[in-house]
């Protein structure tokens, strides 16, 4: 019997698939007449969407020729990726509403308003907002993008007139084109003639870091709130243009999964979504439902997904008046595969996507006047709700931190205000041209709540995403939430960087703190021009200004620039990094004097990332994106599957970011060892702990939170171990200033993002424990109260000196989705200062 179902198996698995009859049939609503002069997407790509993954140049080509034959679209390019690719959005609608586009526009601006109720609502089209494929390998969005757009292009008759006339759709065909690209090659590339749906088959199993993130690596679903990413911004800036009613945003899942569409799990709706929003949501799923019925199609709801995180596609609407839906589609990640559903081919995928599109255009026009309404009386109700006093934000020894934030609120279409004058509240300075207020009387006051608030209850204990965002936190900014309004400066119309003095030239030193964000980026651009400089150990008084600890100190004898050299690339440098410079004239101070052997002489640094099989590629991109574009450090990637080969005496510093793999070779673990003996300096994230505590590169007892399942039933097991996760919450840490891991940090606190259960116990010298929790260190986001006590006064930072090297441990990203500014400098430390420790 074992024998025979053994060959039952190999035999479905091994069926030879053909989708070589797919036809745009397959697709299409029945009993509907297309208009012949509208190309169709075989006509342009030289195959029926379904037979091949469509590339994103493709996609793009055939977007364009369908815009230019049809009077429904218009396109444009707003910007491009990191490699180039155009970012495109088609305004898909009437001719009549085309005319008139400005005017629609500007009236769905007026809905967010103060004389909202000027608006003639009766006669004003819905807008939607429909994107697809936001993670490139979940590609049946972006290729049900092409049926869709003909579709809305060529179809006839008075149901489609009428559409038209009522919705206007923005239609954002890839919303991750890197990606897109990336895994249509791994796709077609390996795609067999003979079809083979067996999951073992190369086809499926993508290589590293695969096609779902953008070309840095990142979760580009996750950046709606941070929008640090240039596809982002775009997007961005068009929903803000138009505040859509209805956002829709087409993704994939695993395989044997079946077809997912919001509403999510109602508990885990943010507090700040209105209740009418989910109640609108399951009116709109009505339409999905009858649509995916009428296919056969399965399909669930109020499961795994929720509407918590405001920084997703399917969740930023909900906080800016609109209804976002997210679709969930069961991948074939190829062409076809057989799942627990059966055989999943790459057409059917398609089908549901096109599908659920067009019912979702369907429900907007249906409820065209309750989705309008709603988007009225969400910004009317929450003017009613805002108090008359201001957030205000800055960092008196900081200004590019504060400027980035002000930079995110201002993309989200924020008010913010200068200061009058320098004020100090609650022990903290907030120094004009380093500090913004923000007046909470304002449109957008329920999106600003979000961003700053801290929130440590929770209604459900359950997170498809993280718990936790408050953004001055994670800039490492002072912050006061009920700022009085006569603080309330000019308002800032242009955002600029802080414009910094000029360096007078010195002819014995120069000095530079270590304060600002781009001091690293500074200090590489020095030292890269053969500049010596050293780092002052303790902090000084010179010529009526204080400088604090890892102050750099760059001496103007013994340079290979003469003094007016010296000046004039120090003047550049510090211009284009908006820091400060101050030229002295003595070396004397009160303190350590400028000879002292308390300057420490630094040296450039040459580094290396791991990269490859077994790397987790989020926590690898955001290193590589931190140093190329960020600070312009160049960095070698290395692949774990290179390593052996890899001569590693030409670097000084190697990063290892979270692994999958639990192991090492041990002749690889060798290999890093005599590195590091001979003077390198290994940084290690997450749970690299465990490879440096298994292998002894570093001695560490972790703190092991006991969890005990009393009175769990089975059906309740899930949820109970789920709570266990700390999907991301911030928590405060001390921290010794004094020690090289923390220059450049004005305040004897932080706030650090966590996501993992590694928990340090503290070393027994206080001096190796330069940052440690606090006896209770919850910020802001959810932690069972277990794990919360296991935390308390752990360390997330340990230090080893091994012969002439450094081990370095990070427990938790400090550079988690580019957005956490406010700890990348405690990488750059253990960068330039991991000889000092």
């Amino acid at each position: 019997m074992k024998y025979i179902f053994t060959i039952v198996f190999i035999w479905i698995h091994l069926i030879s698939f053909s989708q070589d009859d797919v036809s745009l049939s397959y697709y299409l609503p029945q009993n509907t007449t297309y208009d012949p002069q509208i190309p169709t997407p075989e006509s342009i790509l030289g195959f029926t969407p379904g037979k091949w993954h469509v590339t994103h140049d493709k996609l793009v080509e055939y977007m364009r020729v369908l815009a230019k034959a049809s009077p429904r679209i218009t396109i444009e390019n707003r910007g491009k990726t990191f490699e180039d690719r155009p970012i495109l959005l088609l305004t898909i609608t009437s001719e009549k509403n085309h005319k008139n586009l400005k005017e629609i526009q500007q009236k769905h601006i007026q809905l967010t308003q103060n004389n909202s109720d000027a608006v003639d609502t009766d006669n004003l089209p819905v807008v939607v907002y429909q994107g697809f494929s936001i993670h490139g390998n979940e590609p049946s969005g972006s290729n049900a993008s092409l049926v869709a757009a003909y579709h809305l292009a060529a179809a006839q008759g008075s149901e489609i007139e009428e559409l038209l006339n009522n919705v206007v759709i923005l239609f954002d065909p890839s919303f991750n084109p890197d990606g897109l690209q990336r895994f249509a090659y791994w796709a077609n590339t390996n795609k067999n003639k003979n079809i083979t749906t067996d999951p073992q088959d190369r086809e499926y199993s993508e290589v590293w870091p695969g096609g779902r993130t953008n070309h840095y690596w990142f979760d580009m679903n996750r950046d709606w709130l941070p929008v640090q990413l240039p596809e982002s911004r775009a997007r961005i800036k068009t929903f803000h243009q138009w505040y859509p009613n209805v956002l829709t945003d087409h993704h994939e899942m695993g395989s044997n999964s079946s077809f997912f569409f919001q509403p999510g799990v109602q508990s885990r709706t943010h507090p700040l979504t209105p209740t009418l929003n989910q109640k609108l949501t399951k009116e709109i799923a009505k339409y999905h439902v009858k649509a995916l019925d009428k296919l056969g199609s399965l399909y669930y709801t109020e499961e795994n997904f929720d509407d918590f995180y405001y920084g997703k596609g399917s969740t930023f609407p909900d906080i800016n008046g609109g209804i976002g839906i997210l679709f969930e589609q069961g991948s074939s990640r190829g062409h076809a595969q057989q799942t627990d559903n059966g055989i999943l081919t790459f057409p059917f995928t398609i089908r549901n996507q096109f599908t659920t599109a067009l019912s979702t255009l369907e429900a907007a026009n249906a409820l065209k006047k309750e989705l309008l309404k709603y988007k009225k009386d969400f910004y009317s109700n929450a003017r009613k709700e805002a108090t008359k006093d201001a957030y205000l934000f800055g960092n008196e020894k900081d200004a590019a931190s504060t400027y980035h934030l002000a930079e995110i609120l201002k993309r989200h279409q924020i008010k913010i205000h200068e200061i009058k004058q320098d004020v100090t509240i609650q022990n903290k300075v907030f120094k004009k041209g380093y500090s913004y207020i923000v007046p909470k009387e304002q449109k957008q006051k329920r999106l600003l709540k979000a961003i700053f608030e801290k929130r440590t209850t929770f209604k459900d204990s359950l997170f498809y995403d993280i718990s936790a965002w408050t953004f001055p936190l994670a800039f490492n900014l002072d912050y006061v939430t009920n700022a009085s309004l006569n603080y309330l400066g000019n308002e800032v119309s242009t955002l600029s960087h802080h414009e910094v003095a000029s360096i007078n030239q010195s002819n014995y030193a120069y000095l530079m703190q270590w304060h600002e964000y781009y001091s690293p980026k500074a200090m590489h651009q020095i030292l890269s021009k053969g500049i010596r400089a050293k780092v002052g150990m303790k902090p000084f008084s010179l010529q009526n200004n204080k400088y604090d600890y890892g102050t750099i100190l760059i001496p103007v004898q013994n340079q290979m620039l003469n003094a007016q050299e010296l000046h004039a690339v120090l003047q550049n440098i510090a211009s284009e990094n908006h820091i400060n410079i101050t030229g002295v004239s003595t070396g004397l101070t009160e303190g350590i004097d400028l000879g002292s052997n308390q300057f420490r002489t630094l040296s450039l640094p040459k580094i290396a990332l791991f990269t490859g099989s077994g790397i987790t590629p989020y926590d690898a991109g955001e290193v590589w994106h931190l140093m190329d574009q960020r600070y312009d450090i160049p960095i070698t990637k290395i692949t774990t599957e290179d390593f052996n080969k890899v001569d590693l005496s030409y670097y000084s510093h190697i990063i290892l970011p979270n692994t999958s793999r639990h192991y090492f070779e041990k002749k690889e673990v060798e290999k890093l060892k005599n590195w590091v003996e001979n003077g390198g300096t290994i940084i290690g994230y997450r749970n690299i702990a465990n490879l440096f505590k298994n292998h002894q590169l570093m001695s560490m007892e972790f703190a092991i939170p006991k969890i005990e399942a009393n009175a769990i039933s089975f059906d309740q097991k899930r949820d109970f171990f789920g709570a266990q996760v700390i999907g991301g919450a911030i928590f405060e840490a001390k921290i010794d200033r004094s020690h090289p891991i923390n220059f450049g940090y004005k305040n004897d606190k932080i706030a650090l993002f966590r996501n993992t259960k590694i928990f340090i116990k503290p070393d027994e010298k206080s001096y190796n424990n330069p940052i440690q929790y606090t006896k209770d260190p919850l910020l802001s986001g959810y932690i069972s109260k277990k794990n919360l006590d296991s935390l308390s006064n752990t360390v997330p930072f340990r230090h080893n000196a091994m012969k002439k090297g450094n081990v370095i441990l990070f427990t938790d990203n400090t550079n988690f989705r580019a957005f956490w500014y406010g700890t990348n400098k405690l990488l750059m430390n253990a960068i330039f200062f991991s000889n000092e420790m």
